[in-house]
């Protein structure tokens, strides 16, 4: 499950500059690994901390019924800590003080900056940045400059991972993204324990799996939080009347949309905000070029997750795994096709702006992923194992995590007595 190359297949580029104390590591994740993460975090996704970016913490995965997903994270931040421990000359002081996957989209940028120059921050000892997708392949700008010492500049590449003191021997800026969406994985460390994530997380952690039962597959099924979480821009979230729901956005800029498996009430100006979240909690299908998926999901996240997303990430897998069914697919009515444009309005009341952030990446157009709904019904039972396995995982993990007050990779011998 965990793809790490071995610290000889890897290059380890140190920075003897004791005034500017940096540390690179090339090809750190394997690319798998940076697309399993680029799936949590494209189908989990809410909007950010600051403009056009968005975020998936662990604490909103375990909030959305998602806990099961930060179990590719876990052995990542802790090979992270160790050498951030080993590099920086500070053994078994470090605490993860948060973990994140965090996009930057076409705007965001980052002037000249320390990161401890916030009060609030302050607690903030050192960084982390895992690079999941690569300068120019994926997005256009986002490079990151140190203003002293050597490197001068960081091209992101997919599987390297920059990490640096969080002070003013590392004033950096991040140049503002063009075109496409720049993923990373990252962490903050610091040395003081009131600030460590991991009993806050575990602490959730314990009432979201009370209730889980192996053999029910609803355990597993992803809930949406609030409508405003994912509404973007953020300040038009109160009414609604202009932007764009993110999920609903990257669905679209791969060519689907959602219709409603139960006919849907009005959705007027004056209660849209009421309708908006209870319309994408409920059932719906999937369409996509007339043609009507009759798989029904939970809501928009199971939708955008257990297929689409999955569907993109584990594509040639797929391909090899396909029976010869029919699968369940039937054309869309004109009145079908009426519902599924007024949806697309309400939803998307901007389209041209979820284009321009999430319409570079479009692999389901490219040859490479000839679309045919026969593989896409292969999705569902391999997003299904995929979901099971990691569930396992985290329940067999979770008692050494609660008896150690600490998240950390459990060894197969011990999750197996």
């Amino acid at each position: 499950m965990f793809q790490f190359h071995h610290t000889k297949s890897y290059n380890l580029q140190k920075m003897a500059d004791s005034k500017h104390p940096r540390l690179i590591l090339h090809n750190f994740l394997s690319l798998d690994l940076c697309k399993e993460l680029e799936f949590i975090h494209k189908s989990c996704g809410t909007v950010g901390y600051r403009p056009n970016v968005f975020s998936t913490t662990l604490s909103h995965l375990i909030a959305t019924n998602c806990a099961h997903l930060i179990m590719p994270i876990i052995p990542i931040r802790e090979r992270l800590r160790e050498k951030a421990e080993e590099y920086f000359g500070c053994q078994y002081e470090l605490f993860v003080e948060f973990t994140g996957l965090i996009s930057w989209c076409r705007g965001a940028s980052i002037g000249w900056h320390s990161d401890d120059n916030r009060p609030y921050l302050k607690q903030r000892d050192f960084a982390a940045v895992c690079y999941l997708n690569s300068y120019e392949a994926d997005f256009k700008g986002g490079i990151f400059h140190f203003k002293d010492g050597e490197p001068a500049d960081i091209v992101p590449v997919a599987g390297d991972v920059i990490m640096y003191t969080a002070d003013d021997q590392n004033i950096h800026s991040v140049d503002e993204i063009t075109e496409g969406e720049r993923i990373t994985l990252t962490l903050w460390f610091s040395r003081d324990a009131s600030y460590d994530e991991d009993p806050k997380i575990i602490s959730s952690l314990s009432p979201a799996l009370s209730g889980v039962v192996d053999s029910k597959l609803c355990s597993y099924l992803p809930l949406p939080g609030s409508i405003n979480m994912y509404w973007f821009p953020p300040d038009e979230a109160s009414s609604f009347l202009s932007g764009f729901d993110i999920r609903c956005g990257r669905l679209h800029v791969v060519g689907f949309d959602i219709y409603p498996f139960q006919e849907t009430c009005d959705l007027s100006a004056s209660d849209s905000s009421y309708n908006l979240l209870e319309l994408l909690s409920e059932p719906l299908l999937l369409a996509r070029e007339s043609k009507l998926f009759e798989t029904q999901f939970l809501n928009i996240m199971h939708a955008l997750q257990q297929m689409v997303q999955f569907y993109l990430w584990k594509f040639s897998n797929l391909k090899t795994k396909v029976e010869e069914t029919t699968p369940q697919v039937i054309p869309t009515s004109q009145k079908q096709k009426t519902e599924i444009d007024r949806l697309k309005s309400v939803f998307l009341k901007d389209i041209q702006l979820g284009e321009r952030f999430f319409g570079h990446s479009r692999p389901i157009k490219d040859k490479e992923y000839e679309f045919d709904w026969v593989t896409f019904s292969a999705a569902v039972p391999e997003w299904e194992c995929y979901v099971f396995k990691l569930q396992r995982e985290l329940l067999l993990h979770l008692p050494h995590w609660r008896t150690n007050q600490s998240i950390f990779c459990v060894p197969l011998g011990d999750l197996e007595d």
